[in-house]
Formats: C-alpha cells, structure tokens, sequence
C-alpha cells in the first residue's frame, strides 16, 4: 500500500536531523547576487521558445494582525492604503515580466499567497486578477489549478463568492490549532465556526479542493488538546491536509522572540502528537503524500503519486512541476528551466526598483549538470519514496553506482538501520522511512556540508 507508514521511535530519534525542505534543489540557501535580470530574460526566452506551460505565484505581504509563530515575508499593518502602492509596482513587474512570454503559454496554476492575499479589498482582488488576465493566457474553462490562502477572520460569504467568480478553485485555509490558550499564546483567535463558515461557502460554491493548514509544537499544545483539534478538523473533511512541525528559530525570525520557550511541548510531546495524527488521519481515510501531507484517495496528489507524476516545487506538492513558475510580488521565487531567481525581500527596495522601470530580481543561481542530476534523484525519492537507477543513468548518462559511489556507505547504512531498501537497481523508501525521506534526500545533497544546520527545521 503505498501510503504506509511505520512508526519506529528508535529510527526517528537517530534521523531527526535538521535540513531543507527541497522545494527546489538547490535550495534557496544557495542563491547569491551573481544572478539579475539579464539571467531571467534569458529563462524567458527560452521559456517561450519552448512555449512551455505557466504557473504564476503571486505573493500578497500584508496581514492584519502578527502570528507569532509566522516565518513568511509579511508587513504587518492595519492601514489598508498600502496595499495601493504594492499593487501599482506588481502590476508594473506583471507587465515587464509577461512582454518577454507567448500569449500562447497557458497558465496552468495560479496561486495567491502571503501574508494574506484577502487583506486585498474586492476591487483591489478584481484589478489584480485583470491585470493578470491581460498580460498572461488564464485558462477560462475552470480546469486550471487556481488556489488562494485564506485566513478566515479576513473573509466571508460575499469574499468567497468574488474569488469564485474570480476563478480560483482551490482553498488554502489556515488554522493551526483550535485550543484558545494555544491561540492566545501564538496571537492567533480564530473559532471553528469562522473556519467551518468559509469551508461550507466554498464547498457550496464549488470550490474543487480545499486544504486545511496545522502545526505542532506550539507553545501549550499538549498530545491531548492536539488531538481534539485534528478530531474536529477531520470532521470538516477537507481534501488535504498540511500538518508542519513548528520550527522555534527567534534568532532569525522576530515575531517567535514573542512566544515563551517554556511553553513549548517536550521532543518527545511533539513525537506523540505526530504519532496520534498520523493515526488519526490514517484511520479517516487520508494518504500520506510525504513531508507533512496527507490527501483523500480520490485528490489529484494522492492519484499522481499512485501513478508516479507527482512533482515538488516551490509550492510544493504538485501535479504541475513541469511548468516553469514565475513568481510576482516582493520575495517571490521563479523556476524557469535551470534558473533560479528572487525577487528583492524588502519591500521598499522591490517597489522603489520597479518604480524605475527594472525587475527586482535580487539574487538566484543557473544549475549546473550535478545540481540538475542531483535534482531528479531528490525529486523521485521525495514525491514517488522510490528511485530506479537505469532511469537516471539513461536521462543523465551516468552509471549511477560509479557516480555516487562516495555515498554508497550511507545508503547501506540506511538500509542496515530499517530506513530503505538497497539493491542494484534500485532504491525504495520503507515504510518506516517515509516520515524520514528528507534525511534519505539529505545524503545526496552536495551543499549540505557547508551550510548551517541551524538554518534548517527538523525532519519531524
């Protein structure tokens, strides 16, 4: 059954390591300031040469009120007349962006994030969506893959039926834990009603998917109240779910220097709270997709993966990561071909940089061969828990032995301790391995020596 898993404490304590993500490889950390404009007109270019298909990110900064826990690019603020000035400079890099693309490039997903795209007042959300509709070929017959983040204390009926009439079809909700002494302690007050009354519009407006956001390891969470909340939220039946560990790193993000240290669960708390939700989401009928995701049999991921075309990128699990991804808005990261790139992270400088009619591209990198080779193995051990080596040895012409041979004492240890299967051909992640595919991605990252681990969130 491909979405077992097996729970073995004495394995998760020996591989719970911090490292990346791998949305992208190589990972952001890597990106430096060799990498401007020149280098993404020419992705550009390439990109419409090959008239390869789009997924646009655009990314909304502004929120209401502070999460403590938040480790997103936001501006915090109650002054609704900033959004104003963003949206001219988004709307200017919109522009610049999309003249060196095809109007032929379909854009196959779109997705608002934040911050909170809803901050937006309805006219803004309709100017923008405009905007975009000019310069780039959305699709028009409700098939593409159109998401939004929604905070519910920041909508309503009214706002989910403009972004339904906008085209967006999917939901992303955050909630993160319905305890209020959770909530207080994170600055979070948000009723299961608000969350319930946003699902039931959506569901009633037909939304396709809807995914629910939670986090363990907040200050006051014990096992017991988690347990409560992932009972409720299962009750809601949202097609997928997202259920991420809470990295404490205040030394790099200022809101967590709100959250009191001494509240925060025990390792060994947050393990069992994991542990019950997997059971939990398990029992209901939800599949492990890998690194903190779980769907319904029946969702698009669950059924890529069944047939090996699932794909992680910047937006993580996808059933498009053959498109090349085109980020819009301060901080946000495209993927065009081998090319990297980021837009300016603060603010001022991206609008400033815009309105002097240049890009803010701030810094990227161009793969080279290893990166790109290195990026397919990592792609298929962390979306398919399997890798067959005559495919990479044939894609890559390497013999995949020879190539990796300095690893091949680390993959057998793997193999000893229970985390992988190992033969000639092939290498299969266990089930008692699955929770852990990150460190297994870990031993073929070639960058990762050099980095600060400190960096990085846990495996679990």
């Amino acid at each position: 059954m491909l979405d077992a898993i097996r729970w073995d404490s004495d394995l998760i304590r020996r591989y719970d390591l911090a490292g990346p993500r791998y949305t992208s490889y190589p990972t952001a950390v890597q990106f430096h300031g060799q990498v401007g404009t020149f280098d993404l007109f020419h992705a550009l270019r390439d990109s419409r040469k090959a008239l390869r298909p789009l997924s646009l990110y655009v990314h909304v900064p502004f929120c209401a009120n502070i999460c403590y826990y938040c480790a997103c690019n936001k501006v915090i603020t109650k002054d609704r007349g900033r959004a104003a000035p963003y949206l001219q400079r988004l709307e200017q890099e919109i522009q610049l962006i999309a003249c060196h693309l095809d109007p032929a490039q379909k854009v196959e997903q779109l997705h608002f994030g934040g911050g909170t795209p809803t901050f937006l007042s309805h006219d803004e959300l309709r100017q923008l969506m405009a905007q975009l509709r000019k310069h780039f070929n959305l699709l028009e017959d409700d098939s593409g893959d159109y998401g939004i983040e929604i905070d519910p204390r920041e909508a309503d009926w009214s706002t989910m039926g403009l972004l339904r009439e906008l085209g967006f079809n999917r939901v992303s909700i955050g909630l993160q834990d319905l305890d209020p002494a959770v909530q207080r302690a994170v600055n979070r007050l948000q009723s299961l009603e608000e969350t319930r009354a946003v699902i039931d519009a959506a569901r009633t407006l037909q939304f396709r998917s809807i995914n629910i956001d939670l986090i363990y390891g907040l200050p006051k969470q014990t096992p017991e109240n988690f347990a409560r909340t992932v009972e409720e939220v299962i009750s809601l039946q949202p097609d997928r779910l997202s259920v991420f560990n809470y990295a404490h790193l205040p030394e790099r993000f200022m809101p967590q220097r709100r959250i009191n240290g001494n509240e925060l669960p025990a390792p060994a708390q947050k393990l069992e709270m994991l542990e019950r939700t997997i059971e939990q989401l398990t029992a209901a009928g939800y599949r492990y997709i890998g690194m903190d995701h779980f769907a319904l049999p029946d969702d698009e991921l669950a059924i890529a993966q069944e047939e090996e075309t699932l794909q992680r990128n910047f937006q993580g699990y996808t059933t498009h990561g053959h498109c090349d991804l085109i980020g819009l808005g301060v901080s946000a990261i495209s993927q065009i071909g081998d090319l990297y790139c980021q837009n300016s992270s603060d603010l001022n400088e991206y609008q400033n940089t815009l309105a002097a009619a240049q890009l803010a591209t701030s810094r990227g990198l161009v793969c080279n061969a290893d990166d790109r080779l290195r990026r397919a193995v990592i792609q298929q051990l962390i979306c398919n828990f399997s890798l067959q080596f005559a495919e990479i040895e044939q894609q890559f012409n390497i013999d995949f032995q020879g190539y990796f041979g300095a690893l091949w004492p680390q993959l057998q240890g793997m193999a000893s301790d229970g985390l992988i299967a190992l033969d000639r051909e092939r290498i299969t992640v266990l089930p008692a391995g699955r929770l852990l595919v990150r460190s297994v991605c870990m031993v073929f990252d070639a960058y990762l020596e050099q980095q600060n681990r400190q960096r990085f969130s846990r495996v679990i």
